[in-house]
């Protein structure tokens, strides 16, 4: 069991620091070197969790997502009854999520699409199956309320779902090159805004 324990650390350490090594300097440029020092563990270390860098990425995205779905797998607002008031409240959610100081800052999904997209498919394999869960979940109650607020409606709540992706990802990269983390929440203030347009609220 102590063994179990000690293994867990040891790999916890070594994603913790890649984790906010590559939000702050992306994959590329943060090397196993950096993680272990960081860490403060050897490469012998690295290396029994992880066969090589390209492994630890795809880890770190996997982590981070799971990290992002049990917060919003335990927001107030999954409680509500009504699933426009679910979607809504969604999305308020994530306002608060990015103002909160202890949230990340950006989207290791997002930095990695845009940096290893072309160069690493395993790596963008990873995070495209995680922006099609994070869809996923907005759709089902987008689902719901369309049926019962917006029936003619032409849009698709999947359409909208992953609208809802390109806003922060978009809103995220906005936001770096101003550091200034409003522009987040001002985007989302408008995709809320264009939400109740549609719905007619």
């Amino acid at each position: 069991m102590r063994k179990q324990q000690a293994d867990s650390q040891t790999r916890t350490r070594l994603l913790d620091a890649a984790t906010e090594l590559m939000l702050a300097k992306g994959f590329v440029a943060t090397s196993v070197d950096d993680v272990c020092q960081a860490a403060g563990l050897t490469k012998g270390s690295f290396f029994h969790y992880f066969p090589g860098k390209e492994d630890l990425g795809i880890a770190v995205v996997r982590r981070f997502y799971d990290a992002r779905h049990q917060v919003f797998a335990e927001a107030p607002f999954r409680r509500l009854a009504d699933p426009l008031a679910r979607v809504l409240g969604h999305v308020d959610f994530l306002i608060e999520w990015v103002r909160c100081p202890a949230s990340p800052k950006g989207c290791l999904m997002g930095t990695f699409v845009q940096e290893l997209a072309q160069t690493h498919p395993n790596i963008r394999s990873a995070c495209a199956a995680c922006f099609e869960a994070v869809a996923a979940d907005l759709e089902r109650d987008l689902d719901e309320a369309k049926v019962k607020y917006a029936p003619k409606a032409t849009w698709s709540a999947r359409s909208l779902s992953e609208h809802l992706i390109a806003v922060v990802q978009g809103a995220i990269i906005l936001a770096k090159a101003k550091q200034d983390v409003k522009v987040v929440e001002e985007s989302l203030g408008h995709f809320r805004r264009y939400l109740t347009g549609l719905f007619g609220k």
